[in-house]
């Protein structure tokens, strides 16, 4: 079964036209022929996004990473905020051409089936077909051990509420999108909606469905939360997803 693409058609809203346009000027403007392609993902090119509860999610192409100074992007990025206060936040990934190429299950996926080029030509077009199998779920979760390890740490340690509240809503979505890429073989699309995520989860996956209803209402209103028991059961959901993994490799392993 082959994945299909989560936004097949940008339909930005009225209120989010100009910004989107100003972002994509600041950016070529500061970095001039570095760019090679801009993409959005999310809300925003969907035509969902609602007035002051959604940020905005860019991702930038280009040739060599380190051409991309974080901290004039970064000043482009509050220049923006102060400017288009109906957003929450904005977010931008940098890859690599050679990321997107090299990596067909990782970047590749990112590229050609989550995001939707809004400026130059969409390097996801040169990325082969993706199928959903063990191979591609291993490879899109290469990286999920590290990042959980990393946000744990910083919540563990965040004194602000704010910061709390921000990575309790970030380490929702990063587990909630790890358990859903364990039942893509059984749904056979990728969900960008989470209770459309968290709905799949419950029925495909043997998880105690409390758990990833913790998680989701989590996802959706984190301010009152313990970090300590969210941590313990943060917890809990990743050895599930870690062990179903590993069998899901060790399967795989057998087979070959």
């Amino acid at each position: 079964m082959i994945l299909q693409k989560v936004i097949n058609r940008i339909e930005i809203q009225s209120e989010y036209k100009d910004f989107v346009d100003k972002y994509i000027d600041h950016i070529l403007a500061e970095f001039k022929d570095k760019i090679h392609s801009i993409y959005m993902c999310g809300s925003i090119p969907k035509g969902t996004a609602t007035p002051f509860k959604s940020d905005a999610d860019f991702t930038i192409v280009c040739m060599n990473t380190k051409v991309v100074d974080h901290e004039r992007l970064s000043k482009i990025k509050d220049r923006l905020l102060e400017e288009y206060p109906v957003l929450t936040k904005i977010d931008t990934t940098i890859c690599s051409m050679d990321d997107v190429l090299s990596k067909p299950n990782e970047w590749g996926f990112w590229v050609k089936i989550i995001c939707v080029c809004i400026y130059g030509h969409d390097v996801g077009e040169e990325v082969p077909p993706i199928l959903i199998s063990p191979a591609f779920i291993l490879d899109l979760n290469k990286e999920t051990k590290e990042e959980v390890v990393r946000i744990h740490r910083l919540l563990s340690n965040a004194n602000d509420n704010t910061m709390k509240t921000r990575y309790i809503k970030g380490y929702s979505k990063r587990l909630i999108r790890a358990l859903y890429s364990l039942v893509l073989v059984d749904t056979g699309v990728w969900q960008d909606d989470f209770s459309m995520m968290k709905n799949a989860i419950v029925n495909y996956c043997e998880i105690d469905s409390a758990l990833v209803d913790y998680l989701y209402a989590c996802y959706l209103d984190c301010n009152s939360v313990c970090v300590e028991e969210f941590l313990a059961i943060a917890d809990e959901v990743y050895s599930y997803f870690e062990n179903a993994l590993n069998a899901m490799a060790a399967s795989r392993t057998s087979l070959d």
